[in-house]
């Protein structure tokens, strides 16, 4: 080995450390949590130790909702029954309780005394300092309680925020400890701290964010039926209540199988609900959790439980320091590419598995020790160190090489290339069956466009926006499988597999969607902005290197595509940007909010298709509305369904589904359930 041989692994070697302890790999940091504390929660050795949780949850649960007096109830008349349990909790000796739920209606203004026991204990309960009610803030004015509660509890002092923070990724991981006011009067705790400072006063304030640090213990965090508690409080039994709750931070929180659920870095390791649940005080548990079925997200109320025992036991997750980090990427980078330079492949092949069986299981020790290692920007580096040490290596001999994969980049995806140039042989012709999602994209109006512009500048402005949208189809794990004049064709889940190829896709078309949004101008020709239309399907496709020997593509065909196509077009007719098959919705999951726009017959197609929207996190009003309306549709209740349409003056869409409304109210015998012909393309 020469020394400039050794200067550039070196400096190779520097490289990478430096690229695993940047800024650049810190979003390999949450989901590099979430599996560590998934490898946690496997590895028995690892298993923490159990703790006595200093808050317990009283859930307005599944079984709540099914058990009179509750059952069949609105949530804003439970309140007489909240007053009779908050009231033994409080006299049982709580040491705090909050409540993780907003009631900002109440019956009071339609029936003069109906809340009066509930706002005279909540009244008792904050005059003894241990209430705290929720507020959520989502737009300008933040959801608060009734502003009899408000008033009730002593205002604003007793009142904190309810808002996490989800990382990039959508994941709940960090908590805030407290929140700015208005006008900038300077911050209030955030709810959970506030808690946990009332139980504990000697807690040190903050105003920075809480790494959360989850047990995944069966029954960490006690959870009580309302329904078992009410049962327990009319029966009088205050010794149950001073067994379970005193000295407790109690949360009184709604724990459904659909509303509030959150997901967290548990998402991997999540245990069956209803597990190691607390004795009950008087009704026998409905059987309504499964032995076998452990859900990935977990009910809003255990975020803030967690964060009080993190703050009370002072177990939170530390994050491990950068120079440390530095430090072991250095090692190991370095290492392995001496070994990739110094070894023959099979050896340093084997290294490198050994280092990625390694160096999880130490993320896992560490997280057991109350730090959190971004290991997967460790393995990324071990990984680089290997393909760049053997590059180096056989950088002169694999100039052929090189020089195909340059050639072919243009054409075929990364992974094609890699497998022609491990096999020795140039592409050929075949394919083969795969579950994908396909993305179809193209520009509105652009023919329009295209007769107004200069050819030229008409090229630069199509070259720059293909080159945006290329980007973030990437960036999501998508392929471009080719440009047909001003129309994308994306493909997600191929060639290497990808479980996430429809939530994938449809973070793209938002993301492409929202990029043309907020760009403007950038994308666009003598003032026309170009305004993308995209349709998202999944389904069995053929893909391969399709064509003639001597001219082919690598590409997918069959039904998928076609669907992916109309579904595009039909934005058109509704005035939409992305319209999504029920199959990608059914795949994707809960990534985003979804309105069904229509039930329609695209061309090509006998039976009909569900046409879907995917919303953004600010359009979730949208998504309400629309399953609010559409409620009422299949019940024939077309009136109604106009009323609460009514208020979408500006959404085309809305507009289009209130005018089939006109056409349903004038023929109410019509052919059932109501689907729309989709004539053109």
């Amino acid at each position: 080995m020469r020394w400039r041989d050794l200067g550039a692994l070196a400096a190779l070697a520097l490289l990478l450390a430096l690229l695993a302890a940047s800024p650049l790999a810190i979003w390999l940091a949450g989901p590099s949590l979430d599996s560590a504390m998934a490898l946690r929660h496997r590895l028995p050795g690892l298993q923490a130790k159990p703790t006595e949780s200093a808050a317990v949850v009283v859930a307005l649960d599944e079984e709540t909702y099914r058990r009179p007096p509750f059952q069949a109830t609105p949530q804003a008349a439970w309140t007489p029954h909240l007053a009779k349990v908050l009231r033994a909790v409080h006299e049982a000796g709580a040491g705090v309780i909050g409540f993780d739920l907003v009631f900002p209606t109440s019956l009071e203004t339609m029936q003069r005394g109906y809340d009066r026991d509930f706002l005279l204990t909540l009244r008792q309960v904050a005059r003894d300092g241990k209430l705290v009610l929720g507020k959520v803030q989502h737009a300008a004015q933040p959801i608060q309680p009734h502003p009899m509660q408000q008033l009730a509890v002593g205002g604003g002092a007793n009142i904190r925020s309810l808002n996490v923070l989800e990382d990039g990724d959508g994941i709940i991981r960090r908590l805030p400890l407290s929140f700015a006011l208005p006008d900038g009067a300077g911050r209030e705790p955030a709810f959970a701290a506030e808690l946990a400072q009332r139980l504990n006063p000697a807690l040190a304030t903050s105003t920075g964010t809480l790494l959360l640090n989850f047990s995944t213990r069966p029954g960490a965090i006690p959870s009580y039926s309302l329904a078992d508690l009410l049962a327990c409080a009319e029966a009088g039994d205050a010794a149950y209540f001073a067994r379970h709750f005193a000295g407790k931070a109690v949360l009184f929180a709604t724990v459904l199988d659909v509303e509030d659920r959150r997901l967290t870095s548990l998402r991997h390791a999540t245990v069956p609900e209803g597990s190691a649940s607390p004795p009950r005080c008087k009704l026998e548990p409905l059987p309504l959790h499964r032995a076998d079925l452990a859900r990935d997200s977990i009910p809003g109320a255990y975020i803030h439980a967690t964060a009080i025992n993190n703050l009370l036991h002072g177990n939170a997750l530390r994050e491990v320091p950068v120079l440390a980090l530095f430090g072991a990427a250095l090692i190991l980078a370095g290492g392995m590419l001496l070994a990739a330079f110094a070894l023959p492949l099979s050896a340093a092949g084997g290294i490198a598995a050994a280092l990625l069986v390694i160096v999880p299981g130490a993320a896992a020790w560490l997280l057991h020790q109350g730090y959190a290692l971004p290991w997967i920007g460790l393995e990324a580096a071990v990984i680089l160190a290997l393909g760049t040490g053997t590059g180096y290596r056989m950088v002169v001999t694999d100039h052929d090489k090189r020089l195909i994969a340059k050639l072919f980049a243009l054409y075929l995806p990364g992974s094609v290339i890699d497998g022609m140039l491990r096999s020795g042989r140039l592409p050929k012709l075949g394919g083969e069956e795969r579950e994908v999602t396909v993305l179809f994209s193209d520009i509105a109006g652009f023919t329009h466009i295209a007769e107004n512009a200069q050819p030229t500048l008409l090229v630069q402005a199509l070259n720059n926006y293909f080159s945006a949208m290329t980007e973030i189809i990437e960036a999501h794990g998508g392929f471009v499988d080719k440009f047909i004049g001003d129309a994308i064709v994306a493909v997600f889940g191929a060639p290497a597999d990808d479980p996430q190829h429809a939530a994938q896709a449809v973070r793209a078309a938002l993301a492409m969607r929202n990029r043309l949004r907020q760009a403007g101008a950038a994308f666009g020709i003598d003032g026309a902005i170009f305004q993308t239309r995209i349709g998202v399907n999944s389904g069995r496709v053929l893909i391969g290197n399709i064509g003639a020997p001597r001219r082919f593509n690598y590409t997918v065909i069959g039904d998928a595509v076609n669907l992916a196509t109309r579904l595009e077009g039909a934005n058109k007719y509704y005035g939409s940007s992305i319209l999504a098959s029920e199959t990608t919705k059914q795949a994707a999951g809960d990534i985003c909010h979804w309105r069904l726009i229509d039930q329609a017959r695209v061309l090509g197609r006998e039976q009909p298709v569900a046409l879907l929207e995917p919303l953004d996190h600010t359009e979730a009003t949208l998504s309400e509305i629309f399953t609010a309306a559409w409620s009422a549709i299949q019940q024939r209740d077309f009136s109604a369904a106009a009323n609460i349409l009514s208020a979408l003056h500006q959404d085309a869409a809305a507009q289009q589904l209130l005018a089939r409304l006109q056409s349903l109210q004038a023929a109410p015998a019509s052919p059932w359930p109501p689907v729309t012909d989709l004539t053109g393309k």
